[in-house]
């Protein structure tokens, strides 16, 4: 489990070069941790291979709890900014929230390492020090709540959306363990989306 070495927030860019900075340590240390794993990635070895000194590194990510907070909020961010490939349209619109599930769950699953990272660092971020965990709730619940074409959404609407990501969640850490098949994982998101979702709007 990874631990939070510093109890602040990481320092935020302000200039271009600073963002470019911060986002070659963020694609170092991914690609780090899809081969090792969270306990294989070395903060030393991550500024090396970033070309910044350890001091930006921390300034950046205090810990590595930040480090991979922040590698799934960018995920998280990419994702839904992509275009989805849209063949035909839902007939229902929990089938939407559910396409989408089903592509994060297969986007994370490429990288199945890293996948763990992310998940083990966003349990034991806290919001109050780690900001970027705010990023993972909000880009994951913006991307459903898009999904499903609720505008705006009513508070029992995000509350249903918010009960199905946790059940996401699960559904992910237990890809993860290999204690449920791909097709399995898809009917349990299937039947979450029907249960939470269908005539709800």
């Amino acid at each position: 489990m990874p631990r939070i070495a510093s109890a602040r927030p990481g320092a935020e860019p302000s200039s271009p070069r600073q963002h470019a900075r911060r986002q070659s340590i963020l694609r170092v240390a991914s690609d780090m941790a899809a081969d090792t794993g969270l306990e294989g990635v070395q903060m030393q070895e991550v500024a090396r291979s970033a070309g910044v000194a350890i001091g930006t590194l921390y300034r950046y990510f205090p810990s590595k709890t930040h480090l991979f907070t922040a590698a799934m909020a960018e995920q998280i961010e990419e994702f839904g900014a992509a275009r989805p490939p849209t063949p035909a349209a839902p007939a229902r619109p929990e089938d939407a929230v559910l396409d989408a599930l089903v592509r994060a769950t297969r986007n994370l699953l490429r990288r199945p390492a890293l996948a763990t990272a992310m998940i083990q660092s966003s349990n034991a971020a806290r919001a109050g020090t780690v900001p970027d965990l705010a990023r993972v709730d909000t880009g994951f619940l913006d991307l459903l709540v898009r999904a499903w074409g609720v505008a705006p959404p009513t508070e029992d609407q995000l509350a249903r959306l918010r009960l199905l990501i946790l059940l996401w969640y699960g559904v992910l850490q237990s890809r993860l363990n290999e204690s449920i098949t791909p097709g399995q994982a898809d009917e349990h998101l299937r039947m979450a989306c029907a249960l939470l979702l269908a005539a709800r709007r």
